[in-house]
């Protein structure tokens, strides 16, 4: 019974993050950061319950009952019922899962990450280009081959390593030219 109980319970836990992402996309077009802490906060208004209560849910330290499932039905214009049952998030018995695209935030810490490069990057584009190339320089820089100690790689696959990432880093530069 109570693997039951956590089923309605994640399922209302992702129906509310679902009615969380169609109130940010109707309200804004490119959040960042602050601006989705503050819609948060209205969002959380718009459901007649404290921010602070709001992020608890999110966080899983409360649970959406079945008065709060309705109420949230009620004030986002949903059937009732609506948020107990699976939706686009969810397989339905039959249906295959249609999988979410891989370039879109999939949770609060990776909308906050995101927010936080884009507001860098509008603020000082050219600056946060370059530096957030070195950075991921480091991590998706092919690691150099292993080679047992007797010998060493050959000059010719080092510079062909320094020079694919070379030819990465071009691909990624600015359309414009540097003045």
């Amino acid at each position: 019974m109570t693997s039951g109980v956590r089923d309605v319970a994640q399922i209302r836990l992702d129906n509310a993050m679902r009615l969380f992402d169609e109130f940010v996309q109707a309200t804004v077009k490119h959040p960042d950061a602050a601006t989705l802490r503050g819609l948060e906060r209205r969002f959380a208004e718009r459901l007649q319950i404290q921010p602070s209560y709001w992020s608890q849910i999110k966080g899983r330290a409360r649970q959406i009952g079945e008065r709060l499932a309705r109420q949230f039905e009620v004030l986002c214009h949903k059937p009732h019922g609506w948020m107990d049952q699976p939706h686009a998030g969810g397989a339905a018995a039959g249906a295959v899962a249609e999988e979410p695209p891989h370039n879109v935030p999939q949770d609060d810490d990776e909308r906050f990450i995101v927010g936080l490069v884009l507001t860098y990057y509008r603020r000082h584009p050219q600056r946060a280009r370059t530096r957030l190339l070195d950075l991921l320089g480091e991590v998706l820089a092919p690691a150099p081959p292993a080679v047992a100690p007797a010998t060493k790689a050959p000059p010719a696959a080092r510079e062909e390593s320094g020079e694919l990432w070379t030819r990465s880093q071009a691909g990624v530069a600015p359309l414009k030219k540097k003045r």
